[in-house]
């Protein structure tokens, strides 16, 4: 059974930090192209990071270029969103999705919330 599992979501003061973790089980997870996606209330969903399955490239919205970062442990079936200097406008649902050609797997997501 393929299962993502985020974590790490919360409120925080705006300039402020969250790592967010996506766990993931039921799938060879090393083979998988791993993207972050957030959405907002009233708008789409929309890709925020990706990384490749041996973590050599990585690719980020404009909107986060220099304040996020995207990483993975493949021993441990694991992806991470590293989120610093945080603004209001990055409140959303933050939710991890797995690719490989037509195959296309996504967890439950997790809150952030940005604000004072």
């Amino acid at each position: 059974q393929v299962q993502l599992v985020e974590s790490g979501g919360g409120l925080v003061q705006p300039g402020g930090s969250l790592t967010l973790s996506c766990a993931a089980s039921g799938f060879i997870f090393s083979s998988f192209l791993m993207k972050w996606y957030r959405q907002a209330p009233g708008k789409e969903r929309e890709l925020v990071a990706s990384i490749t399955s041996d973590g050599g490239t990585t690719n980020y919205a404009g909107s986060v270029e220099g304040r996020f970062t995207i990483s993975r442990d493949n021993a441990k079936n694991t992806v991470y969103l590293q989120m610093d200097r945080l603004k209001p406008e990055d409140t959303a649902v933050y939710y991890c999705n797995a690719r490989r050609f037509l195959d296309s797997h996504w967890g439950q997501g997790t809150q952030v919330t940005v604000s004072s």
